[in-house]
């Protein structure tokens, strides 16, 4: 592991902690390697029933736009597309816990855990339009599942910013907190999932995904292609170097 990505298990329970927040737990190439590791570690390791994802003051705010321009391609092999490939099909719970800011992939990779605690300070946002870009991670079919297709519209194209309880409201998260019990809250969430049967919890998580799992993989294809596209465009480039002067 690295600094900016901290891994530990603790009985049957892993824990993921984004650890970056000079720059609000922003992801690098770098970070997203380590959590692919994480993601694959927990789940080749036979005593590690559940995965909570942390991060601290900010959840993340997305990608390191700078980082990210340099890694040049955008593929199937890129660690960002592996990443949501390995968090998409994990077959044990995960429970995130969040606060402050939820930003682009920040908010789509939620969409792939099992429960989310929000605290009151948390921000999330699908800001992709901005940038000139499109929806990753399959939230392009996951977020109409989880708020409807008007609602999911609306933030998606906008790329508008909304709340804690406005994201519990519509099925975003599972419950809202305050930002202090954010932790404990999630740590209690992995432990009850612990300690009930495990062969029961992953064959209950996978009937759950089981009719969509397929649409999500496409999507998460798709998108791709289509981010790889934008990425190329003059559109973009001009969007990106809006946010990087501003930065």
């Amino acid at each position: 592991m690295i600094e900016e990505i901290q891994y530990t298990k603790e009985g049957a329970i892993a824990s993921l902690r984004i650890n970056r927040p000079q720059k609000k737990n922003a992801l690098t190439v770098e970070m997203y390697t380590a959590m692919v590791d994480a993601l694959q570690d927990a789940s080749a390791d036979q005593v590690i029933r559940v995965l909570g994802i942390f991060g601290g003051q900010d959840f993340t705010a997305g990608n390191d736009i700078g980082d990210f321009m340099a890694a040049g391609g955008f593929n199937e092999d890129t660690p960002v597309i592996r990443f949501l490939r390995a968090i998409s099909t994990f077959e044990k719970p995960i429970v995130a816990g969040v606060k402050g800011v939820a930003i682009g992939i920040g908010s789509t990779m939620l969409m792939h855990c099992d429960a989310v605690v929000a605290g009151r300070s948390a921000r999330f946002a699908l800001p992709f339009t901005k940038l000139g870009l499109v929806p990753e991670a399959g939230s392009s079919v996951l977020l109409p599942l989880i708020a409807g297709r008007m609602r999911a519209s609306w933030l998606m194209l906008s790329g508008e910013q909304f709340g804690a309880e406005e994201a519990c409201n519509m099925g975003f998260v599972s419950r809202v907190a305050d930002d202090h019990d954010v932790d404990g809250a999630v740590a209690m969430m992995c432990g009850i999932l612990a300690e009930l049967p495990p062969n029961a919890i992953a064959t209950t998580k996978r009937l759950l995904k089981k009719h969509f799992a397929a649409a999500i993989d496409n999507a998460i294809t798709e998108e791709a292609r289509a981010f790889a596209a934008a990425l190329q465009s003059d559109e973009t480039r001009a969007a990106f170097m809006k946010f990087m002067q501003r930065a």
